[in-house]
C-alpha cells in the first residue's frame, strides 16, 4: 500500500489559465510585527493548481465548496487510464474503460499528466478535455466526482461549457489538475479536502491516494 500525493506544487512557476492571477508568496518583511517570526501573504486564484470546482462555479445559488459534504471527497476511488492517442475523453471511451459499476468517484489519466514535465511550465491549450456525450455517461452512471489531469475539463476554445455545466448542474464535483503520473488504474481511497472557503466557488486542494486497493 503506497500513500501517493497526486496534487502539482504550487509555486511562482505553476501554470495558470490564462488571465487567472498567478502564484504569489509574498514575504511580509515586518514579520507580523514580531521579531524572528516569518509571516508571508498569499495571492492566487480559486482555480490555481490541483483544484476543485463548486456547482456555484457556474450557478449562482449553487453548493459552495464549504457546503460541499467530506463524504463525497474522502472515499473509494477508481483511476482509469484513458488511451494516449485520444484528443478527447467521449462516452464510448469511458464505456470502454471497465470503470467497474457501483463507483462514485473516478479520475482520468490521460496524456494531460505528462503536460506537467513541460519546458517552462507553459500553459498548453491543446490539452484532453472531456465531451458533452461523456458528461452524460458520468451522470448516468450515478458518479458523484469526477477528476482529469489538467486545469479543466471543458477544451481550452469552449464557450459554453457543456462538460461543466451537465456536471456542476447535476451536483458532481469537479476537480482538475490532477497529476496522475505515478498511479496504475485501479481503485485507491481517496482524500480530496480543499481549503474550506465560505462561499467560494472553487478551492485549491490537496489530493492524496493510498492503494492500489483490492478489486470488488
Amino acid at each position: 500500500m503506497r500513500v501517493i500525493d497526486v496534487s502539482v506544487p504550487l509555486s511562482s512557476r505553476t501554470p495558470v489559465w490564462p488571465g487567472d492571477p498567478g502564484l504569489e508568496l509574498i514575504p511580509d518583511e515586518a514579520g507580523g510585527g514580531q521579531p524572528y517570526v516569518r509571516v508571508s501573504s498569499l495571492r492566487m486564484g480559486t482555480h490555481t493548481g490541483t483544484h476543485l470546482d463548486a456547482p456555484s462555479h457556474l450557478f449562482p445559488g449553487g453548493m459552495s465548496v464549504d457546503a460541499i459534504p467530506l463524504d463525497l471527497l474522502v472515499g473509494d476511488v477508481w483511476v482509469s487510464v484513458i488511451p494516449e492517442e485520444l484528443p478527447i475523453v467521449s462516452a464510448n471511451a469511458l464505456e470502454s474503460a471497465g470503470v467497474p459499476q457501483g463507483i462514485c468517484r473516478l479520475l482520468l489519466r490521460t496524456s494531460n499528466s505528462l503536460l506537467w514535465d513541460l519546458p517552462l511550465h507553459r500553459f498548453h491549450e491543446d490539452y484532453v478535455a472531456i465531451s458533452p456525450d461523456a458528461a452524460d455517461w458520468v451522470v448516468r452512471r450515478g458518479i458523484q466526482l469526477l477528476g482529469i489531469d489538467y486545469l479543466s475539463i471543458d477544451p481550452f476554445r469552449s464557450t459554453d461549457l457543456p462538460a461543466h455545466r451537465k456536471l456542476l448542474g447535476s451536483g458532481v464535483v469537479v476537480v482538475e489538475g490532477l497529476d496522475l503520473r505515478p498511479v496504475a488504474e485501479g481503485r485507491y481511497l481517496m482524500h480530496c479536502l480543499p481549503i474550506r472557503l465560505v462561499g467560494a466557488e472553487g478551492a485549491p486542494v490537496r489530493v492524496v491516494l493510498t492503494g492500489p486497493l483490492p478489486s470488488s
